[in-house]
């Protein structure tokens, strides 16, 4: 049980780091044709990164930005209380608080990666002829995944 209880552990260290880099890296969409890719946050070229994206005032976008942030937020606030419960709780009890915001965490990635997925995956609106998802963009899907699997087990483990 220690074993799994640690291993859960850190699975879910690695997905809020893995949410920290996937929100701060600019690296979602990158050109086939240039050296450049475009994030959250900025466009990269080889001589750096710039304010310059087209889509940076749009609804959308913003929604990404704000359910990322939320994502990780709730990522940390999940992982400080399941240390907190794993040394206060009683024998028996399960990881409720930590499995719900874990799973709200999931929610939040979710409907993120939905919004950009739908928005500004496509090379018609990145402004890219060609084009393919960076590892920011597939590091947000595996927190996605990371996050449920946690979150639901979780729910179901008891303390012993």
């Amino acid at each position: 049980m220690l074993v799994l209880l640690a291993s859960i552990f850190v699975v879910h260290i690695a997905t809020v780091i893995m949410l920290f880099v996937s929100t701060i890296a600019n690296v979602w969409v990158v050109s086939d044709l240039r050296a450049e890719s475009v994030g959250l946050w900025k466009n990269c070229t080889i001589g750096g990164c710039g304010d310059s994206l087209s889509y940076a005032g749009e609804d959308a976008l913003k929604a990404v930005q704000a359910f990322m942030i939320l994502s990780i937020i709730f990522s940390v606030i999940s992982l400080v209380v399941f240390v907190f419960q794993l040394f206060t709780m009683e024998k028996g009890n399960r990881f409720f608080l930590s499995g719900a915001t874990l799973l709200v965490c999931w929610l939040c990635v979710m409907v993120g990666a939905s919004i950009y997925t739908h928005h500004y995956a496509n090379s018609s609106k990145n402004g890219y002829e060609k084009s393919h998802h960076g590892y920011s963009f597939i590091l947000t899907w595996i927190c996605f995944c990371f996050s449920f699997i946690v979150g639901i087990l979780y729910l179901v483990l008891r303390k012993k």
